[in-house]
C-alpha cells in the first residue's frame, strides 16, 4: 500500500474540491502532529471574563434596540447532526431485556436513564406521537410498562419503521409543549430570534446548516411553522446550507498512510463543526448570533435568554464602534500624540492584546479584525470546551481563546492544573460582527489558525483508522479574531444533551 496519494487519488480529491497542497498538507499533520495549545491560565472574572449585572446588561440591551433598526441582524444555527447522541443510552439497550433488580446491569448509569426515560414517559412532548406508534403496533405505553418490554417502547421510538428518532435532526423533533402545542428547537429557535434578530422593517433572518438528507425535513417544518408568526408585516427570511464536501477531511492507516475503502478510494470524513467557518462567513448579516440547535428553553423563559442575548449585541456594537473610530484616526494620522497609547490601551483592556504604543501598523491590523463577544457561564463540571488565556503558536502574544480538551496536553502536569482550574465553560453563545466600518466583510479564512486540529481514534468496515477534525468553529477557525468573554447566567444554557435533559424545568 503506497504512503503518497496517487494521480488518480489526487483527481478525484479535486472533483470534490479538494486541492492536492490541501490533501499533502492533512497527511503531513498526521505524521507530524502541530504542538498541542499552551494553556497560560483560566480566564477568571476579571481577569479576561466581563461581569456585567443585571443593571449594566440592561443598558447594553437598551443601546442594540436603539440601534438595531439600522443593522442586519442575523441568527446561525448549527444544526446538522442527527440525535443519535442524544439517544445513546436508549440505542444500546434497544434490544436488552430489563434487568432484574440483583442484575448488576440494574444499576448500570445507561440503564438507569432508560429506567427514567420509561418511568417519566407522560412528560416528554413527543409522548402522544408514541402512543399513537404502539397504538399501531397493536399495544400501549401501560402495557408494555405492565410487561415489562422496555423493548417495545424503545422500539416504537428508535426504528426506522417507527418514529426514527434517533436518526431524526434535533431540530426536528418534539422537545416541548405548550398547552396543546408541541414545538421543536427548530420552532423554539424561530420565536427567540423574533425578540432579538428583527430589523426595520419586521424581517427576521436565519440560517440554519442541515446535512443533505434533512433538507426536505426542514423545508417541510418551515413552510408548516413560519405561516403561524407572520403578523402585523413581520415574515421570517430562512436561509440553510451544507457542510461543503470540499471541507472533508483524509483518514489514514495506524501507520499515517491513506486509508482506502473496498473499492480502494482514499476516505474522506466530514471536518467536524470547525468546516462549518465558511458557511458562517457566507451567511451574511451583522451581528450574527451564533447559538446551538439544541440550546432552548420555553418561551416562558425567554425574558432572561433575551436580555442576555441583546447585552451581548450592544457590547459588540460598543466596542466595534470605538474600534473603528481608532482606526479611522490611526490611518487618517491625525497628529494626536496620545492616540497611539489610547489604542495601545484599548487593545489591551478589551482583548487582552499587547501591541507597543510604538507600532502604529501593528496596532492597525490587530484593530482591523471581526470581532466576537462570547457569552460564558459557570462551570459545573460541563464537558467541553472553555475561556483560557492562550500563548499565540509563534510566542508573540497571550490571549484569551475558547480551547477545547482535546487541544490540550494533559499528560503534563502544569497543562492539567490550569485545565481543572478553570471557572467557566463555553456555552456557544456568540455575538459576531463580520464587516468593517465601510460594510466590506472580512474573509473569515484568513483568521483560522489551521494547526489547531484534532485528531482521534475512529474505525471503518472494523478497521481502526486515524480521522481529522479541522480546526473547532468557536476555538480554532475563529483563532485570529478579536475576542470579549462576558458572564452570563446559568439559565441562558440549557442544552439537550440526552433525551432525560427534556425533563429539566427549563423545557417542562
Amino acid at each position: 500500500m503506497t504512503d503518497r496519494l496517487t494521480d488518480a487519488d489526487l483527481e478525484r480529491l479535486s472533483a470534490l474540491g479538494i486541492d492536492g497542497e490541501t490533501a499533502e498538507r492533512q497527511l503531513d499533520l498526521f505524521r507530524n502532529p502541530p504542538p498541542a495549545t499552551k494553556l497560560v491560565r483560566p480566564c477568571t472574572v476579571g481577569d479576561g471574563i466581563v461581569s456585567l449585572g443585571e443593571t449594566r446588561a440592561r443598558e447594553l440591551a437598551a443601546h442594540y434596540d436603539r440601534e438595531v433598526g439600522a443593522l442586519e441582524p442575523l441568527k446561525f444555527v448549527p444544526a446538522s447532526g442527527a440525535a443519535s447522541r442524544m439517544f445513546k443510552a436508549l440505542l444500546a439497550n434497544r434490544d436488552r431485556p430489563a434487568p432484574d433488580a440483583d442484575d448488576p446491569a440494574h444499576d448500570d448509569p445507561e440503564w438507569g436513564q432508560v429506567r427514567l426515560f420509561i418511568d417519566q414517559l407522560d412528560r416528554f412532548a413527543f409522548a402522544g406521537d408514541l402512543d399513537a406508534e404502539l397504538a399501531r403496533r397493536g399495544t400501549s405505553v401501560g402495557a408494555c410498562r405492565d410487561a415489562g418490554d422496555t423493548q417495545a417502547i424503545l422500539g416504537a421510538l428508535l426504528d426506522d419503521d417507527g418514529l426514527a428518532y434517533a436518526s431524526k435532526p434535533k431540530a426536528l423533533l418534539a422537545f416541548h409543549r405548550r398547552g396543546d402545542e408541541i414545538r421543536t428547537p427548530l420552532e423554539e429557535q424561530l420565536v427567540e430570534a423574533l425578540a432579538y434578530a428583527r430589523d426595520a422593517e419586521s424581517v427576521c433572518r436565519l440560517h440554519f446548516t442541515v446535512s443533505p438528507e434533512h433538507g426536505a425535513g426542514f423545508a417541510a417544518a418551515f413552510e408548516r411553522v413560519g405561516p403561524k408568526y407572520r403578523t402585523g408585516g413581520l415574515r421570517f427570511d430562512i436561509e440553510t446550507s451544507e457542510q461543503q464536501r470540499s471541507t472533508d477531511t483524509i483518514a489514514v492507516d495506524e501507520d499515517n498512510r491513506p486509508f482506502r475503502d473496498e473499492d480502494g478510494h482514499v476516505l474522506l470524513r466530514p471536518g467536524g463543526h470547525g468546516a462549518l467557518i465558511g458557511n458562517l462567513g457566507a451567511a451574511g448579516g451583522d451581528p450574527v448570533f451564533v447559538k446551538n440547535i439544541d440550546n432552548v428553553v420555553t418561551e416562558s423563559l425567554h425574558d432572561e435568554v433575551v436580555l442576555w442575548k441583546k447585552a451581548l449585541a450592544g457590547l459588540l456594537l460598543e466596542v466595534r464602534a470605538e474600534s473603528h473610530r481608532l482606526l479611522e484616526r490611526l490611518r487618517d494620522g491625525d497628529g494626536d500624540p496620545s492616540l497611539l497609547d489610547t489604542a495601545a490601551a484599548f487593545l489591551a483592556d478589551r482583548f487582552g492584546i499587547d501591541c507597543p504604543a510604538g507600532d502604529a501598523a501593528g496596532l492597525i491590523g490587530w484593530l482591523d479584525r471581526p470581532l466576537r463577544v462570547c457569552g460564558m457561564v459557570a462551570n459545573e463540571s460541563d464537558p467541553g470546551g472553555g475561556p483560557f488565556w492562550v500563548r499565540d503558536r509563534d510566542g508573540a502574544q497571550v490571549r484569551p481563546q475558547i480551547v477545547e480538551t482535546a487541544e490540550v496536553d494533559a499528560s503534563v502536569d502544569e497543562q492539567r492544573r490550569i485545565l481543572s482550574a478553570s471557572t467557566h465553560f463555553n456555552p456557544v453563545d456568540l455575538v459576531c460582527s463580520l464587516r468593517r466600518a465601510d460594510g466590506t466583510r472580512y474573509d473569515v479564512a484568513d483568521y483560522v489558525d489551521r494547526d489547531a486540529v484534532f485528531l482521534s481514534s475512529k474505525s471503518y468496515a472494523g478497521r481502526p483508522l486515524k480521522a481529522l477534525e479541522l480546526p473547532g468553529l468557536w476555538n480554532g477557525a475563529m483563532a485570529g479574531w478579536n475576542t470579549l468573554f462576558v458572564e452570563v447566567p446559568r439559565a441562558t444554557f440549557q442544552p439537550v444533551k440526552t433525551v432525560v435533559d427534556l425533563l429539566e424545568p427549563a423545557h417542562q
